[in-house]
């Protein structure tokens, strides 16, 4: 490529020989069956080289948008590079809303799904549950779409059966959220009330920077019809105003708290869309851990705080419901997510991310597919299930591995 493309992130520069942004499905088959191996970028939110090749790399951001609501069915086909930002007000105009966002509505649908990102709640699943139909490009350049007994193992497929240009999406009716910032959470009352803490509202986020025990942060996006949320949660007190998940920051980009109440895509993620993440500012890690492991995984994490604080800008904590997609960290168990936004330096963030791993993995974590991770491609893979049947629908679909790069080879071998 004659110029440089990064990741969102910019610690990946990617090494692909061409770069193409087709405008039309047409252009999009055309450069898919002429590439020896090909590879679909979004937005590019990824941390890793999942969307990495020395080959050809698609960009699915300038395909033409599509947004078709099916009012009857509560259904939405969208195109595959729409952020969630864009598509949201669009279904809450017309009272309809997804059941669950990201902290960042800046990221491709298609992207996040294929990755199993997430929001937070107990009865939530991750943002791929709400996929009910796919549309992509085969290896041999045709149009195909996807549904029924296959669809579980399709939507959350790193990229690895086409290139995606629409989804159908499942649709709820619109809600409204009020969000409250509660400070200094104590760990005792955490360890005592852990349920109730994560079940006080439709969605709850932990943040802490992992230097005490105590966590710093409970965000609390609680339903407007509910009842107010209490003025002491376990201990931990309301915010005297607006807050950043890094108390360092200003919250000045961050969505409404103190309980105003506003429509779903203005509460669920944690930032404004008007609001453009600086790049190469923050490297991320993510690992999912059985819910009834969680407190396990606290007490594991603490004994190395020391050493995470130094590289650490925050940690999240959230809760992700089971569910039956083949490739989803969330896959046949409810969860905890583990989420840690280290500083822009690999050198000193690597052995940490290796020291964290080094506690979480035999509580069982996954890591999140698109982030910084180091887990033995052996450990990935005794997992998850319902691999070898992923290997089988990837191998029917692209019998030649067009789609496949260095990171499939290592973690998901044909």
């Amino acid at each position: 490529m004659s110029t440089e493309v990064t990741n969102w992130a910019g610690n990946v520069v990617f090494g692909a020989a061409r770069l193409h942004r087709p405008t039309t499905v047409d252009e999009l088959r055309a450069a898919v069956a002429g590439a020896r191996r090909v590879r679909a970028l979004g937005t590019g939110h990824s941390f890793n080289r999942i969307a990495d090749t020395p080959h050809d790399l698609v960009a699915t951001t300038r395909l033409p948008r599509v947004i078709e609501l099916d009012s009857a069915r509560a259904t939405v086909r969208v195109s595959a590079g729409t952020r969630y930002g864009e598509l949201a007000p669009h279904l809450h105009k017309h009272g309809f809303a997804l059941h669950n966002l990201g902290s960042l509505p800046h990221i491709s649908i298609a992207g996040a799904v294929a990755t199993g990102t997430h929001g937070s709640g107990d009865r939530n699943g991750n943002l791929a549950t709400a996929v009910s139909g796919i549309e992509l490009v085969t290896a041999d350049g045709e149009l195909t779409t996807i549904g029924g007994d296959v669809l579980p193992g399709s939507v959350v497929s790193l990229g690895a059966l086409g290139v995606v240009t629409a989804l159908n999406l499942d649709l709820v009716p619109a809600f409204e959220v009020r969000q409250h910032v509660y400070e200094d959470l104590p760990r005792a009352s955490l360890e005592e009330h852990f349920d109730e803490v994560f079940g006080a509202a439709y969605s709850v986020s932990l943040f802490t920077r992992w230097r005490g025990r105590d966590i710093e942060q409970v965000w609390v996006k609680q339903l407007a019809g509910e009842p107010a949320p209490p003025a002491d949660l376990f201990g931990a007190r309301p915010a005297d105003g607006p807050r950043h998940p890094i108390v360092t920051m200003s919250p000045v980009n961050c969505t409404a708290q103190q309980g105003e109440p506003g429509p779903w895509h203005e509460r669920l993620p944690h930032f404004r869309l008007d609001f453009t993440p600086s790049a190469g500012a923050e490297l991320q890690s993510e690992y999912f851990v059985p819910r009834e492991r969680a407190l396990e995984a606290f007490a594991a994490l603490d004994g190395i705080a020391a050493r995470i604080a130094p590289v650490l800008q925050v940690s999240e904590i959230r809760s992700i419901a089971a569910d039956r997609l083949w490739l989803s960290p969330a896959y046949g168990r409810d969860s905890i997510a583990f989420h840690f936004t280290w500083i822009a330096d690999d050198a000193a963030v690597a052995p940490v991310v290796g020291a964290v791993e080094d506690r979480l993995l035999p509580l069982g974590a996954r890591p999140h597919w698109g982030k910084v991770f180091g887990v033995d491609p052996a450990a990935v893979r005794a997992q998850y299930p319902r691999l070898p049947h992923f290997a089988e629908l990837a191998a029917r679909l692209d019998p030649e591995g067009r789609f496949r790069n260095a990171f499939l080879d290592r973690y998901l071998p044909a």
